[in-house]
């Protein structure tokens, strides 16, 4: 299985002249804000990258990503701006905001997100699926974990039967660690984006200039109370907000449009 999964990022390189990205709040980037104040995110980088391996402003890049988007909403409005744009790349990450909602069903939800898969693999040229995190060590997010491994599972078994490369997030150890994190807990840092952008590079086939799992800095031990004192200042401040939004029926993507809608240079 390796030697053909090595052979197929080598075929896939050099066609890769155009990517669009579909998902969501992940995808935007939430967490990883630019200095304009935009987010930047793992997309982005994953974009830079691919495009330091084609002549200059040859590539093109999209990003259709909304925050808060649930798997029958991308579907619905990014899937088929993505067979538009038809670009050689696409990379679809969908579904965590489903199984975060009380009785998702993770079977149910694949078999939405495969049909997506399907009509994307059908369309464009190669489409790179993404897993779930491992959130053993996240708050309130453990207690999901086993509906996360079984949507991973079937990531990676849709994966398998449409001939897709996987961005296997559950193995990423670099990202168990709280640096990997925002302050909210819910989105990755510009760390934990950097990270996740070189893993993705590598699975895709590229040289990167830095391991994605590599060692973080050894940082001084907190201690209980400091522990204690960083918990209640992130429920008060989002872990109360994320759950008034659900009871609500909003989302933070609400009246969010896409922040690259057209394959347009870097």
């Amino acid at each position: 299985m390796a030697d053909d999964s090595n052979s197929f990022s080598k075929r896939a390189i050099g066609a890769i002249g155009s990517y669009a990205a579909v998902g969501d709040s992940f995808t935007e980037g939430v967490g990883d804000p630019g200095p304009d104040g935009a987010f930047v995110g793992w997309a982005d980088r994953l974009a830079v990258l691919l495009s330091d391996q084609q002549p200059e402003h040859s590539f093109t890049y999209a990003n259709l990503a909304v925050r808060g988007r649930l798997l029958d909403q991308i579907v619905e409005e990014q899937v088929p701006r993505a067979q538009e744009l038809g670009p050689d790349l696409v990379t679809f990450c969908a579904g965590g905001n489903d199984i975060l909602r009380p009785g998702s069903d993770p079977d149910d939800v694949a078999e939405r997100y495969e049909a997506a898969v399907a009509r994307l693999a059908g369309s464009v040229g190669t489409v790179l699926l993404c897993t779930g995190f491992d959130t053993r060590g996240v708050p309130v997010l453990r207690h999901l974990r086993g509906k996360i491994a079984t949507y991973t599972a079937h990531v990676r078994a849709i994966a398998d039967r449409h001939d897709c490369p996987v961005l296997d997030l559950w193995s990423l150890r670099s990202v168990q660690d709280r640096r990997a994190w925002s302050d909210d807990r819910l989105h990755l840092s510009a760390d934990g984006h950097t990270r996740v952008a070189l893993r993705a590079a590598q699975v895709l086939g590229l040289e990167v200039p830095a391991d994605p799992d590599q060692e973080w800095p050894t940082e001084e031990q907190r201690s209980a109370a400091e522990v204690r004192r960083d918990n209640i200042h992130w429920a008060r401040e989002y872990l109360v907000p994320w759950i008034g939004r659900r009871l609500r029926g909003e989302s933070s993507g609400d009246n969010v449009e896409p922040k690259r809608p057209d394959l347009l240079p870097l």
